[in-house]
């Protein structure tokens, strides 16, 4: 009874131009229309959840590890690592746009996006395997090894990510559908998160037999053969939509796609810094946890309770439905930053790091999980701006140099708080070094994310705009050429 409503719907809507001048029914766009309407089924949602699931099963354990790894296990200096940090991410978030260009090139009977879960996935795994290989080498072949796996993961990772994000607004055209699907995906991916960020520092004690170097090695092996696994069913099981609207853009295009498309920039420039806070935020959270509690173990415990990071997720769609997008993405950056100022007052109490942890991570579920839903409608915007529908090009820049610009900026600063502070691994640090870890845990987090609820203020008045500008693309999709 849905389908035949929504037919009635559409006939009623496009009578006028149902038939051409010979005569000839019209039926492609009917199609597509009524396609796009259509409740995306729940194994196919799961199957877009897996996406984010494989790519944090690897990408959290690089964020949330690489930085104690390289330092306390590969044996580099803390300089080198966060000059590894910065150098590697800076250099690969440009990457992104090239990712984003390749995908609007892209024409296949997959659709444009959905190809790269199959063509991408094997070097993803492979290369994230070599990051922790952790091979014999001199200083200077280690701080090489490190630098040209860490940015070829990162390279294989933005052409996972980029179609993740990209193939959003081709998957449903409307708002809500788009909402439920980027809220399973973003479950997917805390459940791919809250498994590495818990049970990575268990794996490897398990695997390595009292050898660090032999634990991380088979960990990253186990994890690189289930990220891919995943990534093979979401490219099964994910079907694209608007393939009239994917053409091979020229480059030329997809950039001209991002003019005068003023939310766009504003939600890339939020995005940024709420990464800026999240990787600051985890880069130092085993630092905290062995030097300044005396419990490395407890780590473990408040990178599961991440998983409240969920709450916030599965509020979204209930939030947008009485506030605009824009107001829950602010709110969800304040209360992040609430509860990482509210670690600061925790001192050696374990209880209450826990909760201001866990408030602090219901705020960056919020805050991670909407703007890749506010990058579908920034698509929108340039489409009725610009007249060009790029959304490889736009969401890679939201999304994979989004993250690859604050990840490498949060990682990087608190290695170079910490090496002024005179941080040595493996040793007991002093008060300059705790006060430095205590800082880059609790306060500098909070600074960025301030940050960037401060930016989203600017993104308002867009917002007002988006249901005339769907309105006006679906008009614009409904002309009909006579041929």
């Amino acid at each position: 009874m849905g389908k035949l409503r929504s037919m009635k719907a559409l006939l009623k809507k496009y009578r006028p131009i149902l038939f051409t001048s010979g005569g000839t029914i019209v039926k492609s766009h009917i199609a597509e229309s009524l396609k796009s309407s259509t409740k995306i089924p729940f194994h196919r949602m799961l199957a877009y959840a897996s996406t984010d699931m494989a790519g944090n099963l690897l990408y959290t354990t690089v964020t949330t590890f690489i930085l104690y790894y390289y330092t306390d296990v590969f044996g580099l200096s803390v300089a080198a690592a966060g000059t590894i940090l910065l150098a590697a991410r800076i250099l690969d978030a440009f990457d992104a746009p090239v990712w984003g260009f390749i995908i609007d090139h892209t024409h296949t009977r997959w659709g444009q996006s959905r190809p790269y879960f199959l063509w991408i996935a094997f070097p993803f795994a492979i290369f994230f395997i070599l990051m922790f290989w952790s091979p014999s080498l001199s200083s200077t072949g280690k701080f090489w090894w490190a630098m040209i796996t860490y940015l070829l993961f990162g390279i294989s990772y933005t052409g996972v990510g980029t179609p993740i994000s990209s193939i959003l607004p081709n998957l449903s055209n409307d708002s809500d559908q788009r909402i439920k699907l980027n809220s399973t995906r973003m479950i997917g991916g805390n459940i791919g998160f809250f498994i590495t960020a818990t049970f990575t520092l268990s794996f490897v004690a398990f695997f390595g037999g009292g050898s660090a170097v032999t634990g991380w090695r088979t960990t990253a092996l186990v994890l690189a053969v289930i990220g891919f696994a995943l990534l093979m069913f979401a490219f099964l099981d994910t079907r694209e939509i608007n393939t009239q609207s994917q053409k091979s853009l020229p480059i030329i295009d997809s950039i001209r796609a991002a003019k005068s498309n003023w939310p766009w920039f504003i939600l890339v420039l939020g995005f940024i810094f709420y990464w800026l806070g999240n990787a600051s935020r985890t880069s130092v959270l085993v630092y905290y946890t062995q030097y300044n509690l005396g419990a490395k173990g407890f780590a473990s415990v408040l990178n599961a309770l991440v998983m409240f990071q969920m709450v916030g997720m599965l509020l979204i769609p209930f939030l947008v439905k009485k506030f605009a997008k824009t107001q829950v993405l602010i709110a969800g950056l304040l209360l992040a930053a609430l509860g990482q100022i509210a670690i600061a007052f925790t001192g050696h109490s374990f209880i209450a790091l826990a909760v201001a942890w866990s408030i602090a991570s219901i705020g960056t579920g919020i805050s991670v999980s909407m703007p890749f839903a506010m990058l579908s409608d920034t698509v929108d915007y340039g489409e009725w701006k610009n007249g060009i529908r790029a959304s490889g090009f736009l969401t890679a820049i939201g999304s994979s140099f989004a993250i690859k610009m604050g990840s490498g900026l949060g990682g990087w600063a608190p290695s170079m708080i910490l090496n002024h502070a005179g941080y040595k691994a493996g040793i007991a640090q002093n008060a300059a070094s705790l006060s430095a870890i205590k800082f880059c845990f609790s306060y500098l987090p909070a600074i960025f994310f301030i940050g960037g609820a401060l930016i989203m203020i600017a993104y308002l008045k867009f917002e007002r705009k988006e249901t005339t500008i769907r309105e006006t693309l679906i008009d614009r999709r409904g002309q009909i050429k006579e041929s």
